[in-house]
């Protein structure tokens, strides 16, 4: 399949899926994750109508993201999706519109004190590590529903980050554990929701949006109310070494 016919494939399953949740797809944003891929395969996707973009790594990015930009005849959205630590969050703030994975208080922190310097405002995602896998960054969440330890920690967490200036807490984001049948997923993604909706309870901020969903498992969270989906290999193909 060519580019555009990966790209159009994709836009179908995010119908489909919108279909069987009663919702419209303009709810959804798809992220094309162009990690390792070069700039001019992002140019032929930016002509083929998509318009935000997903980068794991600063190092790659700071190359990346500027040959793109001279190139483009309009400006893409860049995501930040990768884990960030914090010594390297002045480079991050300085390319990214967006950074989906802050997983700790003084990330957070460290994002709104730069952002201030800035005069600027920048949008994040709480990542949740929903699943309790060790391998998975995040702030502790599996088992929140019933765990109030977890619960009250999560609590005051997040009630830290949304009382820094300078940022805008969009909502949550998680990564599922890779499995053979998406639907093995599903309870993640749905964990994530529900605590999305608790957290907004809780704290009274709006946090529309939930950051869910790769290319084996976004039609399943989409169902599960995803409004952001990373999609790499769906598009691009296998990733380029």
């Amino acid at each position: 399949m060519t580019l555009v016919e990966r790209i159009e494939r994709v836009r179908e399953q995010i119908e489909a899926a919108c279909a069987r949740a009663g919702r419209s797809s303009s709810t959804v944003t798809l992220i094309a994750v162009s990690k390792t891929h070069p700039p001019e395969l992002i140019l032929r996707a930016i002509d083929a109508g998509l318009q935000h973009f997903g980068e794991n790594r600063v190092e790659e990015a700071e190359a990346k993201i500027p040959a793109v930009a001279a190139s483009a005849g309009s400006s893409p959205v860049w995501h930040m999706i990768g884990h960030v630590q914090s010594r390297k969050a002045k480079r991050v703030i300085d390319l990214f519109a967006t950074v989906h994975s802050v997983d700790s208080v003084k990330l957070a922190s460290k994002f709104s004190q730069l952002a201030e310097e800035r005069g600027t405002t920048l949008d994040i995602f709480l990542e949740m590590n929903v699943s309790g896998e060790a391998s998975k960054h995040g702030f502790a969440a599996a088992g929140w529903e019933t765990d109030v330890q977890v619960r009250e920690a999560l609590w005051k967490q997040v009630s830290e980050v949304l009382a820094l200036p300078c940022l805008n807490v969009r909502g949550l984001m998680t990564m599922a554990p890779i499995v053979a049948d998406p639907e093995e997923a599903r309870p993640v993604f749905a964990s994530l929701a529900g605590l999305r909706a608790a957290l907004s309870e809780m704290s009274g901020a709006a946090l529309p949006d939930l950051s869910m969903g790769m290319t084996d498992d976004f039609p399943v969270a989409i169902e599960e109310g995803a409004t952001l989906i990373r999609v790499g290999r769906a598009i691009f193909g296998e990733r380029e070494t």
